[in-house]
């Protein structure tokens, strides 16, 4: 599985969604990459999965299928995104 946080960068959000990451992180809940919707890869992953309000946490399977989408302004309960994480395909 794969955690992608899909934000702007220089944006009110960008310092809550770095927070985020490096709590949920820390706390040993998995890995999350974060990604500018101003990249190409950002705006093609938004694109895709449908993201319309940022920041967007989307959780993929290994063969890129949807597992979850949250849509912000406010970031899901680290707990709901680690169980996710954790769900085997």
């Amino acid at each position: 599985m794969r955690g992608i946080i899909l934000y702007r960068p220089n944006t009110d959000h960008e310092r809550s969604v770095i927070e985020y990451e490096t709590v949920f992180e820390r706390e040993g809940r998995g890995v999350l990459e974060l990604m500018s919707l101003d990249t190409r890869e950002g705006a093609e992953l938004a694109a895709l999965y449908q993201a319309m309000a940022y920041p967007s946490l989307v959780v993929i399977d290994d063969r890129g299928g949807l597992q979850q989408l949250w849509q912000g302004p406010q970031l899901p309960l680290m707990q709901e995104v680690s169980y996710y994480l954790r769900i085997q395909s």
